[in-house]
């Protein structure tokens, strides 16, 4: 896609009507809770609907860990009132001795295998879809499947679609849909490039339970006995002991273009893994995998953002994808806002809207194997301590590395003509892009740094903590 800065020019004369109007929804997750903390063992509410169908109230993992969807919308505002409005409906339809949890990390699994996997009836679908999640059990264990978070979906405004081909004279040489598919694998790369900028802004997940580390706390500090966490971490559901899993870190997909993503997924799915093949596809009689290949399905690579579009006539993600396009991005990098009674907040979303406007138009290189490793360099060390004074990080676009604070402030300064651009006459987004410089400029005004400082004030565990939260 063309430079930022070209397309502005283009932008100005009917910059709001462009840039605005791209549909956005959320997914949330919560873990259903008893009122003392402990994961419930109750099935999936019949009140809420079948989890299988429902289109807004379903389950993730687990029968415990509910996922809320909001239809898309051209307004930022009524996606999160729809998430308040299903908050509501959960909460009138739910157990007296139960609620939901208001962090990512779950507390109390000193034995995972209290957290019951998601049941979805005796249909081929409902069997395969209770299997798969069988299989992530033997792969990478319930407590991973067990952690919660809030997924960002957006999609580009087609007169932007329109601008952009025109201005890229490209009407006449490309199709639509490949325009948008390049133009979508070219936002998904400037995202990864710097995917690590989520957590460190809304990273809500500094510290865990012990029982969630099973024993492994030799590389955290120790608040109280149970509590563990690490002084300048960000968002440890992102790190190695959440979604950043040793099992997946061979995997390779190519985020060159549509085919090569496809490609590489597919190749994924097909390739036996020594490992899993061990487990087998039975105990007893009993199924517990679909394949013992890398990938079971598409949505076991757990990346930081996916290409997507609306599910259509029982297809698979990829049969569809290569039919018809990409339709909208899955941003998945935010943690659930232990400070929100719905888990996100207004500013985060106008921010990942403006943001995700901002890599679709910032130029993007394809990504080299030397680059990948520093995306990934990057994304496990903010998550680990990203408020670390000085932080460097590995910028391969400048060629060398570049101070957090220095390569932040630079991606601010870009974005703030799209805020701008995107504003009405409440300056919402201007607004909320400032308030997040001053959390830059003082990390101390950080989500993860003020969970920590408020554990420290109150002495509490951190499962204590996020019960009286929640």
């Amino acid at each position: 896609m063309q430079d930022l800065f070209g397309i502005k020019e283009l932008l100005e004369a009917e910059a709001s009507e462009v840039l605005s109007g791209g549909l956005k929804g959320l997914e949330k997750e919560s873990l259903r809770v008893t009122t003392n903390g402990k994961i419930a063992q109750t099935p999936h509410p019949k009140a809420w609907g079948a989890s299988l169908t429902h289109p807004f109230i379903t389950t993730d993992y687990s029968e415990a860990l509910p996922e809320l969807i909001t239809p898309p919308s051209e307004n930022t505002g009524d996606a999160l009132i729809f998430l308040k409005d299903l908050h509501h409906f959960l909460y009138q339809q739910m157990e007296e001795d139960e609620m939901l949890w208001c962090a990512s990390m779950p507390c109390a699994v000193s034995n995972e295998k209290v957290i019951p996997i998601a049941e979805y009836g005796s249909s081929n679908i409902g069997r395969m879809k209770h299997i798969y999640r069988l299989g992530l059990d033997f792969r990478y264990g319930r407590r991973m499947q067990a952690i919660a978070g809030v997924h960002f979906n957006y999609s580009v405004p087609e007169k932007l679609w329109d601008l952009l081909r025109n201005s890229r004279g490209d009407n006449n040489k490309i199709n639509a849909k490949s325009f948008k598919d390049r133009g979508y694998f070219g936002l998904i790369r400037n995202y990864c490039r710097m995917s690590w900028i989520i957590p460190f802004l809304f990273g809500s997940s500094p510290v865990v339970c012990k029982s969630f580390l099973s024993g492994n706390t030799s590389r955290f500090k120790k608040f109280l006995d149970g509590t563990y966490y690490l002084p300048y971490a960000t968002s440890l559901r992102m790190s190695d002991i959440g979604y950043k899993n040793k099992n997946q870190s061979a995997l390779k997909i190519s985020y060159d273009s549509l085919d090569s993503y496809l490609y590489s997924l597919k190749k994924a799915i097909t390739t036996p893994y020594p490992e899993y093949e061990a487990i087998g596809l039975y105990d007893g009689p009993k199924r517990i995998q679909l394949s013992t290949n890398v990938l079971q399905i598409e949505n076991e690579y757990y990346s930081s953002i996916r290409p997507k579009r609306s599910d259509s006539s029982g297809q698979k993600p990829s049969s569809g994808l290569r039919s018809y396009g990409v339709e909208y991005v899955e941003m998945r990098g935010l943690d659930v806002d232990m400070h929100n009674p719905y888990g996100i907040n207004f500013d985060s979303l106008l921010f990942c809207e403006a943001f995700l406007i901002y890599c679709l138009l910032e130029r993007s290189p394809l990504i080299s194997e030397k680059e990948l490793r520093s995306i990934e360099y990057n994304e496990i060390t903010v998550a680990l301590r990203g408020r670390e004074p000085k932080l460097l990080l590995n910028n391969e676009q400048l060629g060398k590395p570049q101070t957090l604070a220095n390569w932040i402030h630079e991606i601010f300064e870009k974005m703030m003509p799209i805020c701008e651009l995107l504003d009405g006459e409440k300056k919402e987004y201007t607004l909320a892009l400032n308030r997040l410089k001053e959390t830059v400029i003082d990390t101390d005004l950080l989500p993860s740094a003020k969970i920590l400082e408020e554990l420290n004030e109150k002495k509490l565990e951190f499962h204590s903590f996020a019960l009286e939260l929640s």
